[in-house]
């Protein structure tokens, strides 16, 4: 049976948050916004207005906001301001945790890193998109869809939203309609409810002829590690683009730079973006499977994070994404194995002391 998703990809995030907006504004029953990073500059500010705006014409309007994330509201009256709105904001999960009770510190560390824009049930954006004006000339990837995995996205973030308000029942199994090549997939802390990791491994296991990968952050786990490397050995063309210098501190860049030197001798390609700040999070394999959404290829998105990405089988879909990833690979600079290994010593001591805590990051 053939899908009935329609799709648009937005590789600008200037692009994607225009036309956010403009859905937006012609919402008649619900805006439901989750989001890790939120900053209220000229974007945040439209995106307030128009959803305002809205919920004064009887749209139910919810933000789910993540506090680490958008830490600049922590203390201030945002939750009420939007209250007078008529918004319903949540955060999830406190910013400073009870460090007299050992389960409260661990689920602090538990942030919900997911991105998800669900207007009237139709409508789905997801990706590596935030609402900071600041990551206005990133390269993101996200993407627009409408069909039957807009109701699995809604299930999703209520499910999300009854644990920010700390209700325990959990909600039924999905009943909504399904896609046969389009699937909303969530990744949880416990080891059980992994299922995007789960899924991205097992694809990659499966490879034939490529995989693409573009992570803004790359720790990647000793099992992530091990599929990657078997598959470059069996001959799949295996291609990982990272930027030349993240946005985080430099123990990221230095954890993810301390895998290049196994992952050249498999046979595996790695390449650095140049100038603006990648920060996709895509995976596509084959021509024929592809993941778009908000999960880097670290420990902490892997293992600890709440994430959620579109996984597909469309071959157009993942064509696109294959095609996208072709074109940054322009603006990136390859790492050879003989240039690596020729480096000063004193460039490769951080990447053997980070070896330690990697796995924390």
């Amino acid at each position: 049976m053939p899908s009935s998703t329609s799709w648009k990809l937005y590789p600008s995030n200037q692009e994607a948050w225009e036309a956010m907006l403009a859905d937006c504004a012609k919402a008649t029953k619900t805006i439901d916004l989750e989001q890790f990073i939120f900053v209220k500059d000229e974007f945040g500010q439209r995106l307030i207005d128009i959803c305002a705006e809205r919920a004064r014409a009887g749209v139910k309007v919810r933000f789910l906001w993540d506090a680490a994330g958008s830490f600049s509201f922590w203390g201030s009256s945002i939750a009420e301001d939007l209250k007078t709105q008529n918004i319903e904001l949540l955060f999830w999960k406190t910013l400073i945790p009870s460090y007299f009770k050992v389960p409260s510190v661990r689920s602090w560390f538990l942030r919900n890193h997911r991105r998800a824009l669900i207007i009237d049930n139709k409508i789905g954006y997801t990706g590596s998109i935030c609402v900071q004006d600041a990551m206005k000339n990133w390269r993101d990837t996200n993407v627009r869809l409408e069909g039957p995995v807009v109701a699995k996205m809604h299930y999703e973030f209520e499910r999300m939203w009854m644990r920010a308000q700390g209700r325990t029942q959990s909600l039924p199994a999905f009943q909504g309609p399904l896609d046969p090549e389009f699937s909303y997939i969530t990744n949880s802390p416990s080891p059980r409810k992994r299922h995007l990791y789960r899924s991205v491994v097992a694809a990659i296991r499966d490879a034939r002829k490529y995989i693409y990968i573009t992570s803004p952050y790359f720790v990647p786990t000793h099992r992530l590690l091990r599929v990657i490397k078997l598959a470059a050995h069996r001959g799949v063309d295996v291609r990982i683009l990272l930027p030349e210098k993240s946005d985080h501190y430099p123990a990221l860049d230095i954890g993810a730079r301390s895998y290049f030197n196994t992952l050249l001798e498999s046979g595996a390609h790695i390449f650095l973006y140049e100038g603006n700040l990648v920060h996709s999070k895509t995976v596509v394999i084959d021509g024929d499977w592809a993941a778009v959404g908000s999960m880097n290829f670290d420990s902490v998105s892997l293992l600890y994070n709440y994430e959620a990405n579109i996984v597909t089988t469309n071959r157009t879909f993942a064509e696109e994404i294959a095609a996208h990833f072709s074109t940054d690979i322009g603006s990136a600079t390859e790492v050879t194995l003989t240039e690596w290994k020729n480096r000063f010593f004193i460039e490769k001591i951080p990447e053997q002391l980070i070896k330690i805590v990697r796995k924390f990051l």
